[in-house]
């Protein structure tokens, strides 16, 4: 009998030190956890993930979408958020959640290192996103399809639009991509609203499939699946890195370009471990990362290297770029709106 209560109190003790063990792991795990949805290419997102785990001893719960599909998973999940921090993407759809206050305020101790087109970002969302990284947007085409069809080479946004092109040319959907919302806001700035939707109801009959990534065009064209495809230029020349048979191009219009951003999600359940991540996001030695896997932007911070391979912004044509604009909510709807009904909706 003595035998039995003994056991039976050496089982109630293991299994209240268990239970205790079980609390204490529990409440470690949630004190050392991040929630982050990430909007670069995946190598990248996993470069960040493994760095900061390494570094902090915070484990990092990551998911990646494009830009689009983070901004609606953000707003699906506002009255519960799962995610602590949105980092990459176009700038554009975070400055929408900035807007609808999906995100929150925070000043880092960083800002004094960034490049004015970062530290104004942050200013044009009431310090609710910071710029990361600069990309311009171009296009791109494979040397042996270009010749072996017999097309001329392209230099102008209004060469996407030659008939010998038909079926030949990529773009994502600019409602799941940010690369392709920011086309749409390029070539309306650039030509006008209405000149500008009539190019793209006419680049449509030469368009074979809009992606959901705004990347994809550009692995596509580098197997031989698209002869010309639309992108940012950085994720073109990943491609020209890999020595795939293909041509950067910027437009000799002229060009948008993104500042890709990062937010801090409002309601996020580990705040504190999202502002280390934002902190550290924007040193020298996280953004190094970019070119170790092969994106190839600038970076925000003015220590960081610039990759050789990234296009030279300075001897780019650049548009001067509405960013509060074309990021504000009402105007991303409607152009988005106006997309679906006028062009996507098309027949070829």
């Amino acid at each position: 009998m003595k035998l039995r209560k003994n056991l039976i109190a050496a089982t109630m003790l293991a299994g209240a030190s268990a239970a205790l063990s079980f609390m204490s792991a529990g409440a470690a795990q949630a004190q050392g956890a991040l929630v982050m949805y990430c909007g670069v290419q995946e190598e990248w997102c996993r470069a960040m993930t493994t760095a900061f785990e390494r570094e902090t001893g915070i484990k990092v719960s990551m998911t990646r979408k494009s830009a689009g599909e983070v901004f609606a998973q953000v707003k699906a999940e506002a009255s519960n958020p799962r995610a602590d921090i949105w980092w990459g993407g176009t700038g554009d759809p975070h400055m929408q959640a900035a807007e609808e206050g999906l995100t929150v305020e925070y000043k880092s101790p960083k800002m004094g290192e960034l490049q004015d087109w970062a530290v104004r970002q942050w200013e044009q969302s009431k310090n609710r996103t910071i710029g990361i990284y600069s990309g311009a947007l171009g296009f791109g085409y494979n040397t042996e399809l270009i010749k072996s069809k017999g097309i001329p080479e392209p230099k102008c946004w209004a060469d996407l639009l030659n008939p010998k092109l038909k079926d030949e040319v990529q773009v994502a959907d600019p409602n799941s991509s940010g690369t392709a919302y920011t086309l749409l806001a390029t070539i309306v700035q650039l030509m006008g609203e209405e000149k500008g939707f009539d190019y793209l109801k006419s680049l449509h009959k030469n368009i074979n499939q809009y992606t959901k990534s705004g990347a994809a065009p550009a692995k596509a064209m580098a197997l031989g699946e698209t002869t010309a495809g639309i992108a940012f230029m950085h994720d073109i020349v990943t491609m020209v890195v890999d020595k795939a048979p293909v041509k950067v191009v910027a437009p000799c219009e002229g060009t948008g370009y993104e500042i890709g951003s990062m937010s801090i999600i409002k309601g996020a359940k580990n705040l504190e471990n999202a502002q280390k991540f934002y902190d550290w996001a924007l040193t020298p030695a996280a953004q190094k990362l970019g070119a170790e896997a092969k994106s190839y932007q600038v970076p925000s911070n003015k220590s960081t290297p610039i990759p050789p391979q990234a296009p030279k912004l300075e001897e780019i044509k650049l548009i001067n770029f509405d960013f509060a604009k074309y990021g504000s909510s009402d105007e991303r709807k409607r152009l988005l709106s106006k997309w679906d009904n006028e062009v996507k909706n098309l027949p070829k």
